[in-house]
């Protein structure tokens, strides 16, 4: 993992695609059903665009209809941190990753057991790394 947790909006928009830095640095939300990962079902582990952090295991990924790719638990307590969101005219509860802040969907009460938990995720804030 690279510390990015300091870089100016001139490095992000280096470093990422202009889609990746609308989503993972202004908070912008793709498609719904069109992110790359909405279908995907290669085991590995979802990390970070932006900083490689190890967010979600492909084990935790499920089919939720919501048209994001949805995860019903997180890797590991570094992986995530949660904030209120209100923007919009909804309340909800934003994603972003633990290590660089980087903006990475909501979580909803809504999910399967064993958490209840339906985290829904932008597929271009994420980067799959398959499992070999």
């Amino acid at each position: 993992m690279n510390d990015n947790s300091n870089h100016s909006d001139e490095q992000w928009r280096d470093k990422l695609t202009p889609e990746q830095f609308a989503i993972c640095r202004l908070k912008a939300t793709e498609a719904p059903f069109t992110g790359k990962y909405t279908d995907c079902e290669t085991p590995g582990i979802y990390r970070c665009v932006c900083c490689g952090n190890p967010l979600f295991e492909s084990d935790t990924k499920y089919h939720s209809g919501s048209g994001w790719p949805s995860f019903w638990d997180v890797m590991s307590e570094n992986s995530v941190a949660e904030h209120s969101d209100n923007s919009h005219g909804m309340r909800r509860v934003e994603v972003v990753c633990k290590a660089c802040g980087a903006h990475l969907g909501h979580v909803f009460p809504d999910g399967p057991q064993p958490t209840g938990l339906r985290y829904c995720i932008n597929s271009a804030a994420l980067d799959l790394q398959e499992k070999s």
